[in-house]
């Protein structure tokens, strides 16, 4: 088997602030391999885009700082000991990012084949010409209508699914080995979102490219991904292939998060579940089970301690104390084992 393109171990982020340490990341480990998709999901909070922006070394320092672990890329670069300049030199052409919003994302005041060209021109160098040629076949790439036209265009001219769009030709441009999508549909609607999801599938079959997925929605990943890695307060909680999390689950957390997307396979009449509570505070993380205040299921050890991660699989782990061998047996909740709407 090949060596991963990207390994993750042990990641450990933190934000100095005035009333004291935030522990955005707490020890994150996973691994992505070339061709693949890999989805990053959770509730809004849990370390998922802190993650992806310190792979991308674009989390502000101060008042961040890398507290421990390591970020290796490509086989021959530690990306926590890089320098800035020698980060320029890998964004956008070995690591491109599509971001949350793509009208803060873009500059207002260029074109959007200017900003297109920009990065080709910088990475690859070439005559202006030859970046205009390569900056209309990605928007044909990305299924814009009339892309020499829109080469010109600035990004208030176009709808948000459009600028989403340039963001993906943009990230695109350098044909980078990573690709990392930030909620890349969270500011659409619906239809749209479809859209982009379709979009970047396929992009990834045309170019073989390996895709972090981050999203809060386990349902749009269902069609896409084929490894899920779960992560809440700044941890990896369970990780496991598209059908061992959506049909055999083990973390309730993951129940949960099951439980609040709409399926077709449900009936029409049951309302959908959302998790009571609230995450914790990463000033003060609790010792024990991050999820245990807010886990119907909580032992006196989840208070206590922290679980380690128990495999059911060579490929499914999850840090559940309900996985030791000495829990009591917890059957799942009906809802949860089967595949979500999409």
């Amino acid at each position: 088997m090949s060596k991963p393109i990207l390994e993750v171990d042990n990641l450990q982020v933190s934000f100095k602030m005035f009333a004291g340490e935030v522990q955005a990341v707490r020890g994150v480990s996973f691994n992505l391999n070339k061709g693949e998709v890999l989805a990053i999901v959770g509730e809004s909070g849990c370390g998922k885009s802190v993650t992806a922006q310190t792979i991308m070394r674009l989390v502000p320092t101060p008042p961040s700082y890398i507290k421990g672990g390591s970020v290796k890329f490509d086989d021959k670069y530690e990306i926590t000991k890089l320098s800035e300049k020698e980060m320029e030199k890998i964004r956008g052409a070995e690591i491109g990012m599509i971001f949350q919003d793509p009208m803060t994302s873009l500059n207002p005041t260029m074109t959007v084949g200017s900003q297109i060209m920009e990065s080709i021109r910088k990475h690859q160098g070439g005559s202006k010409e030859k970046a205009r040629a390569r900056a209309i076949e990605l928007l044909q790439l990305v299924g814009m209508s009339n892309p020499a036209e829109r080469l010109r265009q600035y990004p208030h001219e176009l709808s948000g699914g459009m600028r989403q769009r340039i963001m993906i030709a943009i990230a695109l441009a350098c044909n980078p080995k990573l690709l990392i999508a930030d909620e890349p549909t969270t500011a659409l609607d619906v239809t749209i979102q479809a859209q982009i999801m379709d979009l970047l599938q396929d992009v990834q079959e045309k170019t073989g490219t390996s895709i972090i997925l981050i999203t809060h929605d386990l349902g749009v990943v269902a069609e896409m991904a084929q490894r899920i890695i779960v992560m809440y307060a700044g941890k990896v909680v369970e990780q496991g292939t598209l059908d061992e999390i959506f049909y055999d689950p083990k973390h309730p957390y993951t129940w949960g998060l099951l439980q609040s997307v709409p399926r077709l396979d449900s009936d029409t009449s049951s309302e959908l579940k959302s998790i009571p509570g609230t995450p914790p505070d990463l000033f003060a993380p609790p010792k024990g089970c991050a999820f245990a205040a807010r886990c119907p299921y909580a032992m006196e050890v989840c208070l206590n301690h922290d679980p380690e991660h128990f495999y059911a699989s060579e490929s499914h782990s999850a840090a559940c104390w309900l996985l030791h061998p000495d829990a009591p047996k917890v059957e799942r909740p009906v809802e949860v084992g089967g595949r979500a709407n999409g």
